[in-house]
């Protein structure tokens, strides 16, 4: 730990030391945010699904499925990690432009960005990300439209039991649902600070 963050940190604990009584916890509905029990699962990706279809995001077991929406929106001009498009190519028209090499001159030519995730987590309907699996960042987190592709092997039930599997990484991004603010008069808007559609497609292994 650096000499300047010790400092800071100690800092801290002298300003909360002299406090007798800490402020309470805040009331809240326990029953609206208690997501334990997930382990005795028999199904996670049925449960990543259900968590993730409640915070606005959409999960999809077949490339035929992912294809159909992107047609029905629109959404014809994206950049998918090339390690995934040679299993996904088959199922793209021609009518799609599909680029492997994110070129960032042209950030905003992108509709969609196909990568892969690190792993989910049933609990919550999170998406990981890394810089060890994701092939372009800006891939992910720039166009209006993200789809994570992930195994049934790398969802994790829990939150403690995928901090417990992270790899040593530098960089790795938690994404549960579509980006969110509600910063302006309390309205939720999504899509402001990324995606503004957040989508995990099933692979097989």
């Amino acid at each position: 730990m650096s000499d300047s963050r010790e400092q800071i940190l100690n800092r801290v604990r002298a300003a909360l030391a002299p406090l007798l009584q800490r402020a309470p916890l805040p009331e809240w509905e326990r029953e609206l945010v208690d997501l334990r029990g997930t382990r005795n699962s028999t199904d996670l990706w049925a449960l990543f699904a259900e968590r993730l279809k409640a915070v606005n995001g959409t999960p999809l077991t077949t490339v035929a499925e992912l294809v159909a929406l992107l047609e029905s929106n629109g959404w014809r001009h994206g950049y998918c990690d090339p390690a995934l498009w040679p299993r996904l190519r088959e199922a793209f028209s021609t009518a799609f432009t599909v680029e492997t090499d994110f070129d960032r001159r042209r950030i905003d030519d992108y509709q969609f960005g196909i990568t892969a995730a690190t792993g989910a987590i049933a609990e919550t309907g999170t998406v990981i990300l890394s810089d060890r699996d994701t092939s372009r960042r800006l891939g992910a987190l720039a166009p209006w439209v993200h789809i994570a592709t992930v195994r049934r092997d790398q969802i994790f039930a829990d939150l403690t039991a995928a901090v417990a599997a992270l790899p040593v990484d530098p960089n790795v991004i938690w994404v549960t649902g579509p980006s969110k603010t509600a910063d302006v008069e309390g309205i939720l808007i999504e899509g402001v600070h990324g995606p503004g559609r957040q989508i995990t497609l099933l692979m097989a292994g």
